[in-house]
């Protein structure tokens, strides 16, 4: 038997938090006795489509390299790609009858479509829910009543054909029994991490000490300019001490954070570092003095926990978070991590300089949290769970 993992919000092996996610599940399912593959079908221009890390097939059926110029091929492309798709899934499913394919998208034509591969392969469909519903893509079903109206509409569609939904949140798990949805249909699944990819290897990136914050970069659902802010004043107590802001970057972006930047006087003092690979990343993430996850507080936090902070607690170094959505209900202040209210400037600030001016103490409490990574958030124990309900 076998687990299919399909989606055009996730790039394989290598992306963003999705990707991290995916990967959890897949070598998770693996460990746990189920052979699983992966099929990415977003339309990406790659040279290598398919390939195998971990142990763990891979598939981009899309098989482009580069893009036509030509409007009506392009569409074609896309059709042929669906087509690839369902003899993939066919060809899969004779070697290793497919139990479930777990669906990974924002759309409502790539959830309709794995839905008719689900019926003509007689399998079932299991639904990733780590986002709100109406809050993607960009939020665009918050913008009017009628958009409101059309997202729910869309979301029960999808909701009702869908065997089994995975939330990451209980606040997800509410909002869908809420609106009428089976409750035998949900399933709790919170944050995943693999703990033995944050194992410290290697020299420190940079010799000073550093404060760490690694994610996309941006002001408005990253909340980065509230760390720039309260790193500013925290670091007239600590001259030494650097902060990295390493991950996705428009180039917007990046024109408004160096303006802030430079604004406070601390241009000498901050590094923004972006187009790292995953082992930079793991590098700069392992090595670092504290990891801070910040965040705004809004509905779409509220719905969701962000996959970086079980991994900034993997590393088992000290981590400062805002307290937004579900955070609280896993992370106790002084305890396990340290928590700050979310927008509060001063707060973080001060947060900083009691993380290093008692840094034995803030390592204790980073062990406490990396307990966690090992338990709750483990992937293996989170991936047999996912299976046990799969075949309920």
């Amino acid at each position: 038997m076998s687990i299919v993992i399909f989606g055009d919000v996730f790039t394989f092996p290598e992306g963003q938090a999705a990707t991290n996610r995916v990967y959890t599940y897949a070598k998770g399912f693996k460990e746990n006795g189920k052979k699983v593959y992966v099929i990415c079908s977003t339309s990406l221009y790659l040279d290598t489509p398919n390939g195998v890390v971990d142990g763990i097939p891979y598939y981009h059926p899309f098989e482009q390299k580069k893009r036509n110029k030509y409007f009506l091929v392009r569409r074609w492309q896309n059709i042929l790609k669906n087509i690839r798709t369902y003899r993939l899934l066919k060809r899969i499913n004779k070697e290793d009858k497919i139990e479930a394919i777990n669906r990974w998208s924002n759309l409502f034509l790539t959830h309709m479509i794995c839905w008719v591969y689900c019926k003509l392969l007689r399998t079932k469909l299991v639904t990733e829910c780590s986002e709100h519903p109406l809050g993607q893509p960009l939020g665009k079903y918050q913008y009017s009543a009628f958009g409101k109206k059309m997202g729910i509409i869309k979301f029960k569609i999808e909701a009702f054909f869908s065997d089994g939904i995975l939330c990451i949140s209980q606040y997800l798990v509410n909002f869908h029994t809420a609106k009428g949805i089976k409750a035998n249909k949900l399933f709790l699944v919170p944050s995943t991490v693999d703990p033995s990819r944050f194992v410290r290897t290697g020299d420190k990136p940079i010799a000073n000490p550093y404060v760490g914050y690694f994610g996309s970069l941006s002001f408005k659902r990253d909340n980065v300019d509230l760390l720039i802010n309260a790193f500013a004043k925290f670091s007239s107590h600590y001259p030494q001490v650097q902060l990295i802001l390493g991950g996705f970057c428009s180039e917007s972006h990046k024109i408004v954070m160096n303006e802030l930047i430079e604004q406070l006087g601390i241009n000498d003092r901050v590094h923004i570092i972006d187009y790292l690979t995953r082992q930079q990343v793991l590098r700069y993430i392992t090595h670092a003095d504290i990891l801070v996850m910040v965040r705004s507080n809004d509905f779409e936090s509220d719905a969701s926990y962000p996959s970086k902070l079980t991994e900034f607690l993997a590393t088992g170094n000290p981590v400062i978070s805002v307290k937004v959505g579900e955070i609280a209900d896993f992370l106790t202040d002084g305890k396990n991590a340290f928590l700050v209210e979310p927008g509060n400037v001063q707060q973080l600030a001060e947060k900083l300089k009691i993380v290093f001016d008692n840094y034995e103490f803030a390592q204790q409490v980073a062990i406490k949290g990396k307990e966690l990574a090992d338990t709750t958030f483990n992937y293996n124990y989170q991936s047999k769970r996912i299976i046990d309900f799969i075949s309920s």
